[in-house]
């Protein structure tokens, strides 16, 4: 078995995730719940790629995410940084016997559980009292679905108010020490300034060690980086010693920041802050990575015609990138197809080096990708306005050309729980490669090479997913009227799973990106005389190497640009 560990770095970064291991959470449950759709019993998906089994002190088993998640103190709300499975025990701590001054003790009270989080709590009581006991009767919930789907959509402050999972004590780091307010932790001196991995580093190698270690064979490293704000250097100085220590395997990392997370920038010296922050987030991040994909647009409302995001809230917009990397993580997980390929329920398994390779190891070797996401996916045929699966799929990566086509792209694309027609048959894995086939030969252009991936298993919806859809959708993602308006939206209670689609390619297409990355760290930090030199002198960054950042993007650019032809250079 070829393992992934996760890694978290950032407050929205943590948003993401727990959107992510709920829909892993909701899986393993409703391929164990009888009651459940069929759909989602014969998964193929091996789950001990993403999770670990281990045992509490009281001889518990235990199943948990693989995953190091780190945050500043304070930002896991009223959960333990032990998680909840694994009791924690009080420090006993000895008389001290040489001060002979008053001692005064000062504690803050725990934070209290939401709605959602309370009913959780319930839930898990009375299914050990039923385990014990030998009944299967319950006593009926005190929360109602609706008001906990209510409370969190007016009330999420924190990741943890709507994460369903237990995690491993080895998964949860509070930097200990970095007080900043998140609203103020906004760029990447102050990460560097706030962040020390001598301080730090150690016990963070070590909660990587301890995933790591007891793997039989990693894959490579899942990292989502909050690269808004200071996170960013924190996530650089993790990925430079992960690259130190774990040299040959591969880092697929997202560089994630949340949509409206950036204040109309008012002042110049604003504006040369931000724009060297991004160039010098982005550098970084990329040079310690095998694949970066940059996500987050400045507003989510036109990632689907069938969803209404509150930009402002983190709770609606980490939802749809986290279903995104569900989306894409599926292929990593995948069990090998048998002999009865036709009858198989998932087709193109490939692990992290096959798919990095696929996107950054051809042609033009680079390694920046675009995600785009189609959610959810319409049925392959038979809709009023059908349209195909490349026509509906929208980036999510920010800054992309959206004129002309790169004949020399590359594409991974995946799709689960499709839907064969508006009448709500699930398409077979045949259907949806002869669709997207159909779909190349009608376009205008086709990427040099794509590789697809399928699956039958929808995503899954679990409680606490925010309400994010349109009243077009139905109870299994299908479109049921074109007529409907969209003055109301759906959320977890109405819908309860989606067909979804999610596209990595190699492209010309991000060019925007790289040229404002490289422009802005020419023109503001290294240009003779430039605004923002002794802003980035302030952040420990010499000349010598932000010339060596420039010469990077500069073969970024290069790499993608296309070849001149004679009249051009006449």
């Amino acid at each position: 078995m070829k393992e992934i560990v996760t890694i978290q770095v950032g407050d929205y970064a943590n948003y993401i995730g727990s959107h992510f291991w709920n829909f892993q959470d909701e899986l393993i449950g409703l391929a164990g719940d009888p009651q459940a759709d069929s759909v989602f019993k014969n998964q193929d998906l091996n789950m001990d790629v993403l999770y670990r089994t281990g045992e509490t002190h009281q001889g518990i088993d235990t199943y948990t995410p693989r995953l190091v998640s780190i945050n500043m103190r304070g930002s896991l709300g009223s959960m333990s940084s032990r998680g909840t499975l694994y009791k924690e025990v009080a420090p006993t701590t000895s008389d001290v016997f040489t001060w002979t001054g008053s001692v005064s003790t000062q504690a803050s009270e725990p934070r209290e559980k939401n709605l959602f989080l309370r009913s959780l709590y319930e839930e898990e009581s009375q299914n050990m009292v039923n385990e014990i006991s030998g009944s299967h009767s319950g006593s009926p919930s005190e929360y109602e679905d609706k008001d906990i789907t209510e409370s969190l959509e007016n009330g999420v402050q924190f990741w943890t108010d709507y994460s369903k999972v237990h995690f491993h004590p080895q998964s949860l780091y509070e930097l200990n020490g970095v007080w900043t307010d998140v609203e103020e932790f906004d760029n990447y001196g102050i990460g560097r300034d706030s962040f020390s991995w001598a301080s730090h580093g150690e016990e963070i190698s070590d909660r990587l060690r301890f995933f790591v270690e007891e793997c039989d064979h990693v894959q490579g490293f899942q990292f989502v980086v909050d690269d808004s704000g200071g996170f960013s250097s924190v996530g650089a100085e993790f990925l430079e010693n992960i690259v130190d220590e774990y040299t040959n395997t591969p880092v697929l990392l997202y560089a994630a920041r949340g949509s409206g997370s950036r204040a109309s920038l008012q002042t110049r010296k604003r504006t040369i802050l931000v724009e060297l922050h991004d160039a010098i987030s982005f550098s970084r991040l990329s040079s310690y990575s095998k694949l970066i994909v940059p996500v987050g647009l400045p507003s989510l409302g036109r990632a689907s015609k069938f969803l209404h995001i509150e930009d402002e809230k983190h709770y609606h917009s980490s939802a749809v990138y986290a279903a995104a990397l569900h989306s894409i993580s599926l292929p990593f997980r995948m069990l090998p197809v048998g002999p009865t390929a036709d009858a198989c329920s998932v087709s193109g398994a490939v692990d992290f080096h096959g798919l990095i390779q696929m996107l950054s190891g051809q042609g033009r070797q680079n390694m920046v990708s675009i995600l785009d996401v189609s959610m959810p996916t319409p049925a392959l045929t038979g809709g009023q306005n059908e349209v195909s699966l490349l026509e509906n799929f929208q980036p999510l990566t920010p800054m992309i050309s959206e004129d002309g086509e790169d004949i020399h792209a590359i594409e991974h694309l995946t799709v689960h729980g499709a839907f064969a027609s508006v009448e709500g048959r699930r398409a077979t894995v045949c259907e949806v490669k002869d669709s997207l086939d159909a779909a190349f030969e009608r376009a205008n252009t086709r990427p040099m090479f794509h590789h697809l991936s399928v699956a039958l298993c929808p995503l899954p919806i679990p409680l606490p997913f925010p309400s994010i859809f349109g009243n077009q959708v139905g109870k299994h993602g299908e479109m049921i009227s074109s007529q409907l308006t969209n003055s109301s939206s759906k959320g977890s209670l109405d819908v309860h799973s989606i067909p979804m689609a999610a596209r990595l390619r190699s492209s010309s297409a991000v060019l925007p990106l790289l040229e404002n990355k490289l422009q802005n760290l020419h023109r503001y930090g290294i240009t003779r005389g430039a605004a923002g030199a002794e802003l980035l002198s302030s952040w420990g960054f010499g000349k010598e190497e932000l010339v060596e950042m420039q010469e990077m993007l500069s073969k970024m650019v290069a790499t993608l640009c296309p070849p001149q032809s004679s009249s051009d250079s006449d």
